[in-house]
């Protein structure tokens, strides 16, 4: 199985990007989906989340209110919609699915934003 994202990208300050993480050979809706992020020199940290069972998404207070993260079944994708992007929002984004301890991380997807 595997996560791969796509999207990231360079954009000013005050823009938006779509980041998007399609995933194979896991029964997609059984998994937790979520997004996360590293800057420079910090840790990764956790960005959102969406829960299939119940459709229950959890965002960190630094993003809430610009990011939306939701789940399209049928292309086995998941969606990080960014708005309003700040300079320290740049990091590399990485796409985790995790179901009871089976845990899957992509190669990451750079997000860049520009003062």
């Amino acid at each position: 199985a595997q996560v791969v994202e796509s999207g990231g990208g360079l954009v000013q300050t005050g823009g938006s990007l779509r980041l998007s993480c399609t995933a194979s050979g896991l029964t997609f809706n059984q998994y937790t989906m979520a997004w996360f992020r590293q800057g420079p020199g910090k840790e990764r940290e956790f960005v959102a989340s969406h829960v299939h069972k119940d459709g229950s998404t959890y965002y960190a207070d630094s993003v809430k209110g610009r990011f939306t993260i939701s789940r399209d079944i049928a292309k086995n994708t998941v969606y990080l919609q960014m708005n309003n992007l700040r300079p320290e929002d740049t990091a590399l984004y990485y796409c985790n699915a995790n179901f009871r301890g089976d845990d899957y991380w992509g190669q990451g997807t750079q997000v860049t934003v520009s003062s």
